[in-house]
């Protein structure tokens, strides 16, 4: 038997990695592409739903698509694959794109922060000389 606590770290740990999902997506880094199956269960899950519309489970719908993906010949598998990697090259490009981004702006951050702590270095060194000579003061 599970006790509450149990129960509620659980909970916490969902939330936080929820809330780290969350963080990646805001920053607009791009999202990795779906793999084959992925792009297939997109397109098998309408199909699932129109011919199957009382059903609200999610695991059913996953193990039918599952169960048809295995039954597939290579043939059959071919046009999902050939669109996962028409996907996975955008995404390609994209984060190219990003980290592009993301290099410019954080050099422009490092350049602000060293400019930052020089006149710090400079503020302490002229208020009170070393810390040795600070604490023989005391």
């Amino acid at each position: 038997m599970k006790s509450k606590a149990d129960a509620s770290t659980k909970r916490e740990g969902r939330l936080k990695a929820a809330g780290k999902r969350k963080k990646a997506a805001a920053s607009g880094k791009p999202k990795r592409p779906p793999s084959a199956f992925f792009v297939f269960m997109s397109e098998f899950r309408q199909e699932y739903q129109a011919q199957h519309p009382e059903n609200k489970s999610v695991a059913t719908v996953s193990k039918a698509a599952g169960e048809k993906w295995r039954a597939m010949s290579e043939e059959e598998k071919a046009p999902y694959q050939d669109k996962a990697g028409q996907k996975k090259q955008d995404y390609e490009k994209s984060k190219a794109n990003f980290n592009k981004k993301e290099s410019t702006s954080s050099k422009k951050a490092k350049t602000e922060d060293d400019e930052g702590s020089k006149s710090e270095v400079d503020d302490d060194d002229m208020e009170g000389g070393s810390d040795e000579e600070n604490e023989e003061d005391e």
